[in-house]
């Protein structure tokens, strides 16, 4: 397989960057100690004290995911039963850094992509409640993402592309029955919900063995709640993702028939292939990715 790396930041982000903008706008939190934490596709975080997290845009193209999420998260957040990162103070463009930037809630736990699920019941159940609260109609100004909650059709030239790196001729020829399948499922007839965007395992925090908070919500978007969905394939086993994550997501109200969860097993597949072929840099999204192909190929259900 053919493998990419993350795209590069448009402009240098250091330490002393963010504690430069830190003195200027937010002066009673820059002697905190900071350290960077993680960088991203979009995004660099750095740890401030024991109580925070700064998040930098890396590039113009991130930029506007961050405007989502301050404009809309601290609402969305009061009505999920998961904690999430709305942001508590906002940064502004100022001198050498031209975006808007934000100081979030350190949440506390390890992504599921590190750890592990001890209790695997109550994961499905934290999740397919969180989801169902989520996908809920969002307003006529909700973000639209071009790449995510569109109709799966939409994904299909780049499904086609991440299928001609997969090397084994078995797999790319069962992959392409799983998304032949998928596209032909009846596309999402209802309203635009509101989604997370990016629903994967590095984006969800595990404490205790316990689903604990959700994060990353930069590709917060509206449209077809299967593109969310497809984190069943992700992190759980094929029994619980059939069974106890599905009857946790209708239980609490979730808007999902057969033909959402066979969208989301395609949806699953596109971003498996994705993670697969930008992962040259980042082994923990080759990671994800790989296991989530391993689990679309191998459920023979698509539930």
């Amino acid at each position: 397989m053919t493998v990419h790396r993350m795209p590069a930041a448009e402009i240098p982000l250091t330490v002393e960057l963010v504690r430069h903008l830190l003195d200027e706008q937010h002066p009673d939190l820059a002697g905190l100690p900071l350290e960077v934490l993680a960088n991203g596709w979009d995004n660099m975080v750095c740890r401030l004290g024991e109580e925070f997290l700064v998040r930098l845009p890396r590039r113009a193209q991130s930029a506007e995911l961050v405007d989502h999420e301050q404009r809309w998260l601290p609402e969305l957040a009061t009505r999920l039963p998961l904690p999430v990162p709305a942001p508590v103070r906002i940064g502004r463009p100022a001198g050498e850094y031209p975006w808007s930037w934000s100081i979030v809630p350190f949440l506390p736990g390890r992504i599921a992509a590190d750890t592990t699920l001890d209790d695997v019941p109550s994961a499905t159940t934290a999740l397919g409640g969180f989801l169902a609260a989520l996908h809920t109609p969002a307003p006529p100004d909700a973000p639209v993402n071009a790449f995510r909650g569109i109709p799966l059709a939409g994904r299909g030239d780049g499904v086609l592309r991440g299928l001609t790196n997969v090397a084994d001729t078995a797999d790319r020829e069962a992959a392409l029955t799983v998304w032949e399948a998928a596209v032909a499922a009846p596309v999402w007839d209802g309203p635009p919900l509101w989604l997370h965007g990016d629903l994967h395992p590095a984006n969800v925090l595990v404490d205790e063995g316990r689903i604990t908070a959700v994060i990353d919500f930069g590709d917060l978007t509206s449209g077809d709640p299967a593109t969310d969905l497809s984190v069943a394939w992700m992190l759980f086993p094929a029994e619980d993702r059939r069974t106890d994550l599905r009857e946790a997501y209708d239980h609490a109200g979730g808007p999902a028939d057969d033909a959402t969860w066979a969208r989301a097993r395609g949806w699953a597949l596109a971003l498996a292939l994705v993670f697969l072929t930008h992962s040259a840099d980042n082994p923990l999204m080759g990671g994800i990715g790989e296991r989530t192909l391993r689990a679309v190929l191998a459920d023979s259900t698509g539930v």
